[in-house]
């Protein structure tokens, strides 16, 4: 399955999100409403790491959710 399957059920996946990056508080993860662009932001600025960095996170993420 894709990121979108993720974006589409943002609400399920926001929790695990949460603990993955505890940083993110709850408003900012509502704000990004699963989408994977505005997310990878987050991560970058909350943990001071490179976009690239935050996408391999993201990616690493999306693999233990299941979806490839």
């Amino acid at each position: 399955m894709s990121w979108h399957e993720i974006e589409s059920n943002w609400r399920r996946f926001q929790v695990s999100a949460k603990r993955r990056w505890g940083k993110i508080d709850e408003a900012q993860l509502v704000a990004v409403a699963g989408r994977r662009t505005l997310l990878a932001g987050r991560i970058r600025d909350a943990y001071g790491i490179t976009l690239a960095e935050a996408e391999q996170q993201l990616s690493d993420w999306q693999l233990t959710l299941g979806f490839a």
